[in-house]
């Protein structure tokens, strides 16, 4: 009986049920396989017979569909076509995303490297031409299927996930609504003030978590690709004070823009999309928790200690976003 694909449970992907997904296209596995670091999805190093070993990854039950997917597939493949440096995923029996034993997959060439040095100036230049190369492809067509960053989806639909699981301290519930309440308002504000961005197709989650460095970047995870301003596959790249970040931004934006233009109102949404990331981070924890694995790797999300530096957190943040935008220093 074939299982749904938004309901069969990870407990089930089992060593043996990894090797019958990748044999069943044709592949010979040499039975290593090599747990690699994700919680959204499960993701393995698996060696072969013949070849050097290949990157597995079953997708999350329930949470894109299969027109999602593809569409992630579809767009790593234009990257690669256009010579970005994309790991994108295997074309085989002419299909990228596959299906066996109810779970959804696909298969990566394996790629090494390391983080990139962000303190580099000619590493935050080379990033910005990346990034800029990418932003070019994102530009020419919309996404159809994928959800779109918006202050609504990260930001109040997190926090109505945060208030109905009854997540938040008692001592900490007025406050931490009153705060929501604020902080969003301010993030409505820094929409507005970056005016008529025009939305495209990003990375989505462009970290140094993302990025293998060797003799240059290697892009790699699309998992959390959307659509939304280009500054969310930035602003990730910053640290340090206001000053500090003003001058790394001028590099990513000098690289960035000898291949497309940026618009500089984004910069106002810096603040905000850093806001909304740390609400979406939490929410994300709170509707994963049924999985055995987040209480084991995040055994501090349940206790008041969390709830409080977070709260603490979002004031900072809050306050952040009352203070002018960064800027980027005279040439």
């Amino acid at each position: 009986m074939d299982v749904d694909p938004d309901k069969a449970p990870y407990y089930e992907l089992g060593p043996d049920a990894v090797i019958d997904a990748v044999e069943s296209l044709g592949l010979v596995c040499d039975g290593r396989l090599l747990a690699l670091n994700s919680y959204e999805n499960r993701v393995y190093q698996v060696g072969l017979e013949e070849g050097a070993p290949l990157v597995a990854k079953f997708y999350r039950p329930g949470r894109w569909s299969d027109a999602q997917i593809l569409e992630e597939h579809a767009f790593a493949l234009e990257l690669a076509a256009a010579e970005v440096p994309m790991v994108p995923p295997m074309v085989l029996d002419e299909h990228t995303l596959h299906h066996s034993g109810g779970f959804r997959f696909a298969l990566f060439e394996r790629r090494g490297g390391h983080a990139p040095e962000l303190d580099q100036r000619e590493t935050r230049l080379w990033l910005g031409r990346f990034m800029g190369r990418i932003h070019a492809v994102g530009r020419s067509r919309p996404f159809a299927h994928r959800p779109a960053l918006t202050p609504e989806r990260f930001g109040r639909d997190s926090l109505a996930d945060i208030q109905s699981g009854h997540w938040l301290p008692p001592h900490l519930e007025t406050a931490f609504t009153t705060l929501g309440e604020d902080l969003m308002a301010a993030v409505d504000a820094a929409w507005s003030r970056a005016g008529d961005f025009r939305s495209l197709r990003l990375h989505g989650d462009c970290h140094v978590g993302n990025i293998l460095w060797r003799d240059g970047p290697s892009f790699v995870d699309l998992d959390d690709c959307q659509s939304g301003p280009a500054v969310q596959d930035l602003w990730m790249f910053l640290s340090g004070d206001s000053d500090e970040m003003g001058a790394q931004m001028k590099d990513l934006v000098e690289g960035y823009r000898e291949f497309a233009d940026f618009d500089l109102r984004e910069l106002q949404l810096i603040e905000a999309l850093r806001a909304l990331r740390m609400l979406h981070h939490a929410a994300w924890l709170a509707r994963r928790w049924e999985d055995p694995a987040f209480p084991i790797a995040f055994p501090w999300f349940g206790e008041p200690r969390y709830w409080e530096n977070l709260v603490l957190g979002l004031r900072e943040q809050l306050a952040r976003l009352q203070e002018p935008a960064i800027e980027l220093p005279m040439v």
